[in-house]
């Protein structure tokens, strides 16, 4: 039986997206993502929260995409799936855990957007809303393929 390695968040950006670029030219962008779960604790009554942090890396025109729209605080949706990676410091292994988007979709208005209105490299603006929302799915060989999620299908 195959296994399943899919990963779907909804989270701010807690920094800047930073972008490079490979020695063939493709781009690579990296952020971090925060997602955060609320609830009322049981016993005392008081509300609780937790915030995790997701790695997230975007290759190619996506990238590119993201680097351009995103900035510190912008929602969006992620979709991909996880990748580990380990190296040496000071003589100790390190596992760094990260999310290699496929599909996304930017979640919030214009304020949230850094280049604000407009969409472009293979992106399309949704009109399932008032809000802006812009629509990226990976190339072909970066997995995805199944394009973006309507937000009525998004699970919760």
């Amino acid at each position: 039986m195959a296994g399943l390695n899919k990963v779907m968040l909804i989270g701010n950006l807690g920094r800047d997206p930073e972008i490079r670029y490979s020695q063939q030219g493709l781009a690579i962008v990296n952020f971090s993502l925060a997602t955060s779960e609320q609830w009322t604790d049981k016993t005392s009554g008081d509300r609780q929260e937790k915030t995790e942090w997701h790695n997230i890396v975007v290759f190619g025109k996506q990238a590119e995409t993201c680097e351009k729209y995103l900035s510190k605080g912008s929602q969006i949706y992620i979709e991909g799936k996880l990748q580990t990676s380990t190296y040496e410091k000071d003589g100790q292994t390190h596992y760094m855990t990260k999310v290699v988007a496929s599909n996304f979709m930017f979640l919030g208005g214009k304020q949230d957007a850094k280049g604000g209105g407009g969409s472009g490299g293979g992106y399309q603006k949704s009109d399932s809303g008032p809000s802006n929302h812009y629509q990226g799915q990976t190339q072909p060989g970066m997995g995805g393929g199944q394009g973006p999620m309507p937000d009525d299908d998004i699970p919760f």
